[in-house]
């Protein structure tokens, strides 16, 4: 696993051959911060949730971005256990892993975020509600984004809050806005 940008950029970490994680790929990966970097000021006191954390590459990306917070939920506990690891080994407490399950998390938690991301494994029977939890349960800021990594066979694009795909490769990430499509701006 590799930083791309920021702070610790080039920091590599090995993870482990058995992890049953699907990283995003560096390709996916550089390009999602490329197109994120037009929409969030990362430097700003931005919070940030990052569901199905797997390995943590976006967590990390995130911390080294300068987010000022981020929340990884991952339920797997040798994964939750390497995020651990990595976020000591860099030496910041700005990333708070939580072991437990994305849907329980989502559906307690009262917390805001200017920023979600998540990437559950692409074969996962709830992944079509995972936007339609987001909104009902209103854990983005007013000019908050969402992206939802996700395979091929999966479309958003009559979701109301759906902003944008890029695809790269095998990997597509949906993008979604806390404004519905047609929704006036609030003064």
């Amino acid at each position: 696993m590799r930083v791309i940008s920021g702070i610790y950029r080039r920091r590599r970490f090995d993870i482990p051959q058995n992890f049953k994680a699907r990283p995003t790929t560096d390709f996916a990966k550089e390009n999602l911060f490329n197109v994120l970097a037009n929409h969030i000021d990362f430097t700003d006191g931005i919070s940030a949730l990052d569901l199905f954390s797997g390995t943590g590459g976006i967590s990390l990306e995130l911390i080294s971005r300068g987010c000022d917070k981020v929340i990884s939920i991952e339920k797997e506990g040798a994964h939750h256990a390497f995020i651990t690891k990595v976020m000591q080994d860099v030496k910041t407490d700005k990333c708070l892993p939580i072991r437990g399950d994305v849907f329980k998390f989502v559906n307690r938690t009262k917390e805001k975020f200017d920023f979600i991301f998540a990437d559950p494994p692409y074969e996962l029977k709830e992944l079509e509600t995972i936007p339609d939890l987001i909104f009902k349960n209103e854990l983005l800021k007013e000019e908050g984004l969402f992206v939802l990594e996700h395979g091929k066979k999966n479309n958003f694009e009559t979701h109301p809050h759906f902003l944008e795909r890029r695809i790269y490769g095998s990997v597509n990430f949906s993008f979604f806005s806390s404004k519905q499509r047609g929704e006036e701006p609030k003064d």
